[in-house]
């Protein structure tokens, strides 16, 4: 009876390590690196399922690999949906926060994204950054990183160490991402779509459905990735 226990444990144990393997292959790398809330509880769930039912005396490994089965599918349908869709994406995935803009730091984003100054500060010096006024922009990123763009004074070697004069880099934004026109950041950078049509044209492309990233830095001129 003893035998049959341990045997049964293996088995469970074997079928749900092997299941969560193929799964987790079948679904990508964000399962395992660089996690956003969402990919976290999927995580989190998934591990939770084999391990709850492994030690029931009512769930054996047809019933582990359906759980796994249905709660990949769920995974797979959303994983799919925000590749294809921008408001998904945003939806699941989150967006970039702006924590801080031209040195100055965002007190509304901080509180939106519960983050207070110490923990900014903690994320800052992770980046070799220990004086907010070394910043033009900081992004919070969705999987709680922060991305820095400093100021280029103090780029090694630095402009000033050179008296070279320059303009701060600015902020790179998405305009197109899949085919669609992101247009709160035509907006930011007082652009129109009229505009943005001509820059496609320049380029032999007809549509923003035909562009798969567009990005603009600052100069007239834009990235363009055309959809394949």
């Amino acid at each position: 009876m003893e035998y049959n226990v341990y045997y049964s444990i293996a088995t469970e144990l074997f079928v749900g390590y092997f299941a969560l393997f193929l799964l987790t292959k079948i679904l990508g790398k964000t399962q395992i690196h660089n996690l956003s809330a969402f990919d976290f509880i999927s995580a989190l769930v998934l591990g939770e399922l084999v391990g709850n039912a492994m030690y029931s005396d009512d769930t054996g490994i047809k019933e582990i690999l359906f759980a796994v089965l249905i709660w990949g599918s769920l995974i797979y349908i959303t994983e799919y949906s925000t590749q294809k869709s921008l408001r998904m994406r945003k939806f699941f995935e989150g967006s970039p926060s702006i924590v801080i803009k031209d040195g100055i730091i965002s007190r509304k984003e901080l509180a939106r994204n519960h983050l207070d100054i110490n923990q900014l500060q903690q994320l800052l010096r992770s980046k070799d950054v220990f004086s907010i006024t070394d910043i033009d922009v900081a992004l919070l990123e969705p999987d709680g990183s922060i991305s820095v763009l400093k100021n280029c004074e103090i780029e090694s070697p630095t402009r000033a160490d050179l008296n070279i004069k320059s303009k701060n880099k600015r902020l790179s934004l998405t305009i197109i991402s899949d085919g669609e026109l992101i247009r709160e950041n035509l907006i930011e950078i007082n652009k129109s779509e009229d505009w943005l049509l001509n820059k496609l044209k320049n380029q032999s492309i007809n549509t923003i459905k035909d562009v798969f990233y567009a990005e603009w830095t600052g100069e007239e001129d834009l990235h363009i990735q055309k959809l394949e």
